[in-house]
């Protein structure tokens, strides 16, 4: 049976390591698309990278490695030999995306930049993931999301509360997003090269993508009206906030116009606040009058506990959630029931995985496979190309590839 998935027949070759440019071509893996993963003797180094995360070293249990690379096929090549070099250079020649995270000076050395593939493979759709961007001065820089998405960006201390040390951050919510970004610009543009014939490059950055992500208040602070970082109490927009419970969880509102404060007052029995002239217009809260409303909020609700609030404002149809822990994330029945996670079967037991957002109902969901272990591939794809066997056992004898 044909494979009735969108990128089914296409190819794409992957030179990346980490979370972001992983994670766009797993999205294309699993919409049907060949991925090859080619790294380096030594392995991305997500395979070793558990502890950082919290979880164990387990060879046969790597849940990250997982999310980003399932659904592909690996390789493991000395690319400094030139028969390994070539080896690429003939993926290449059959492929229709390449997606790298290479900083530039590195590509450029190995001649795997965009000038010096596009006169080889003039059709190629070439995808780049760099940390700030692929000119500038800083280009070069080392990027990571804890640094160029969430630092360099303006997110972290924006985020914080004035006088206090920033939040804790959460590793690879910058990666993932660059990584449907790229996704999203590789994919139009081999739309394009379909048509056209004509290939192109599409660069995404961890600071350029956290610099849109932010659109709205980088835009507006030109104003000069909200000076961020900024204490809680003293926001512009007391309902908009996050407030404490009798049971010491916290309930994040968002109310961005005034008709929601109507039957906010009212489910709460806070008619009162309707009157008051501090709190009658969205004009008056903001005019000075935050903290004041801020502050009746919070003694308000901190009579109640989480679930009670979840009731009251469930019943009244306000936009509100509950903050909720990783653990009580894992069992969210609401969150199983969109499609959000999966069961797979480790050596230690079942664990929970979580799928991509974007579904495709003909489609379906696709199958959730493991990432192949280092160098699961690299016999089968060199023998499509042609190569012999007797090359194939030399370079594996003497350490350039992995089989």
């Amino acid at each position: 049976m044909a494979d009735s998935r969108a990128l089914s027949g296409v190819k794409v070759i992957e030179l990346a390591t980490f979370i972001a440019a992983p994670s766009a071509t797993r999205f294309m893996a699993d919409q049907g698309a060949d991925v090859i993963k080619i790294e380096a003797l030594s392995g991305d180094p997500t395979r070793s990278a558990g502890l950082a995360e919290g979880r164990p070293e387990l060879p046969d249990e790597n849940l990250t490695f997982d999310i980003e690379n399932g659904n592909k096929r690996g390789m493991a090549l000395n690319l400094k030999n030139p028969e390994c070099y070539e080896i690429l250079m003939q993926l290449l020649a059959q492929a229709d995306i390449f997606i790298t995270n290479w900083r530039p000076k590195a590509l450029e050395k190995m001649k795997l930049d965009y000038e010096s593939l596009k006169e080889k493979f003039p059709k190629l759709v070439y995808g780049s993931v760099t940390g700030y961007g692929d000119k500038g001065p800083d280009m070069d820089l080392p990027g990571f999301d804890f640094t160029a998405f969430w630092a360099r960006s303006g997110i972290l201390a924006s985020l914080s509360e004035k006088g206090a040390s920033p939040m804790n951050l959460i590793p690879s919510m910058g990666d993932r997003q660059v990584g449907m970004n790229l996704a999203a610009g590789v994919l139009a543009a081999l739309y394009r090269a379909e048509k056209t014939g004509k290939g192109e490059k599409i660069s995404v950055s961890l600071l350029g993508t956290a610099i849109f992500s932010q659109g709205t208040m980088i835009q507006t602070y030109q104003y000069g009206l909200i000076e961020y970082p900024l204490k809680k109490r003293e926001s512009p927009s007391p309902l908009t906030c996050s407030y404490q419970t009798k049971d010491e969880r916290f309930i994040q509102f968002c109310m961005p116009t005034y008709s929601f404060f109507i039957p906010f007052a009212k489910c709460l029995g806070k008619e009162e606040w309707l009157s008051d002239p501090r709190f009658s217009s969205y004009e008056n809260v903001m005019n000075g009058n935050g903290p004041a409303l801020f502050d009746a909020i919070a003694e308000t609700l901190i009579q109640y506990t989480a679930a009670e609030l979840n009731e009251i404002f469930t019943k009244a149809d306000i936009p509100f959630a509950v903050a909720k822990v990783w653990r009580e994330v894992l069992e969210d029945p609401q969150a199983w029931a969109a499609d959000c996670f999966v069961n797979m079967e480790y050596p230690s037991g079942t664990r929970t995985l979580v799928r991509n957002p974007v579904h495709f109902e003909e489609a379906g969901l696709p199958e959730y496979i493991k990432g192949p272990r280092l160098g699961q591939h690299t016999k089968t794809i060199m023998q499509e190309l042609g190569c012999s066997e007797d090359m194939i056992a030399k370079l594996n004898a003497s350490g350039d590839i992995l089989i």
